[in-house]
């Protein structure tokens, strides 16, 4: 069974920064959800070429 405090941190962090974002006016709000779609973007794509260089 997988652990779930291992998961909660980075949860935790994500959705603080969700809350920060939804306090922001909202031309802000769009460029600030841009740039976090970016860097999960990137950190997704990342994750997929390092996943099919270990096989």
């Amino acid at each position: 069974m997988s652990e779930p405090d291992a998961v909660t941190a980075p949860d935790d962090a994500l959705l603080s920064r969700l809350a920060l974002i939804d306090e922001r006016p909202l031309a802000d709000r769009a460029e600030a959800y841009r740039h976090l779609h970016d860097e999960l973007r990137t950190q997704l794509e990342s994750a997929d070429g390092d996943a099919g260089h270990s096989a």
